[in-house]
């Protein structure tokens, strides 16, 4: 199992920190966002990891030689439309990692190693997305529909009424997932709107074929950053200091 971390992004609703370093080199405790998420990956067995930059693509490449060891290089892949494109543009950038059975995951996704762990136990399917529950959404989470485990819908205009829970940014390709993947993402970046999508436009794609079952981490300890309050509430929920 592989694993694709997509970090192209500034995090721009977190400014000022992210004046001059992306969101994934903030801090939880005294390590990065991605140098945990690259500790909870070799927990779980995954050592093969390519990182997307974009960026401040320097500083994130210095990071992770400093996290390297002789058993471990994670490799760089830049995407250069990271200023005007959406990530579904970095994931295209990185298909040639997509050969083989992997992870993807968001670069603003924390989360403790069990999340990681059920996912990768979760009953064999081409794709297979982590997701989660909540009494509330809010207009930023990526909510989903589903029928029974399968997923119907994923999307932030979900109506209230539909929603069964919310994608956490961590899916597994398996099998022919892989490929069935790469094709929608070609398929996707040949039309015109291509770079104002998100990645789960191809997995809703899928999702319409039959071919995504959902694996609820619900219990489990993990937080999406976008914003300073979230930053915070990642800090405190993984016991770290604020400062």
């Amino acid at each position: 199992m592989k694993a694709i971390i997509l970090s192209a992004g500034q995090g721009g609703r977190l400014l000022p920190l992210t004046e001059t370093i992306p969101k994934c080199l903030l801090t939880i405790g005294e390590q990065t966002i991605l140098a945990h998420q690259i500790q909870n990956l070799n927990h779980c067995g995954i050592v093969d990891i390519t990182v997307v930059t974009g960026f401040a693509a320097g500083a994130v490449e210095t990071a992770l030689c400093e996290l390297s060891t002789a058993e471990q290089v994670p490799s760089c892949v830049f995407n250069p439309f990271f200023n005007v494109a959406d990530n579904l543009a970095s994931c295209w950038m990185a298909r040639h990692a997509m050969a083989e059975d992997f992870i993807l995951l968001n670069g603003d996704t924390m989360f403790e190693p069990a999340v990681c762990e059920t996912l990768l136990q979760a009953p064999e399917a081409p794709v297979s997305m982590a997701i989660d529950h909540k009494s509330k959404y809010d207009s930023d989470d990526m909510k989903i529909r589903i029928a029974g485990t399968k997923l119907v819908e994923v999307g932030k205009s979900i109506e209230e009424n539909n929603i069964d829970g919310e994608s956490i940014g961590m899916i597994r390709f398996s099998g022919t997932g892989p490929a069935r993947f790469v094709e929608i993402l070609d398929q996707i970046m040949r039309t015109p709107n291509s770079l104002n999508w998100w990645y789960l436009k191809a997995v809703g794609i899928l999702a319409e074929r039959g071919l995504v079952e959902t694996q609820s981490i619900e219990g489990l300890q993990w937080g999406e950053i976008d914003f300073l309050q979230d930053l915070e509430k990642v800090r405190v929920m993984f016991n770290t200091d604020t400062a």
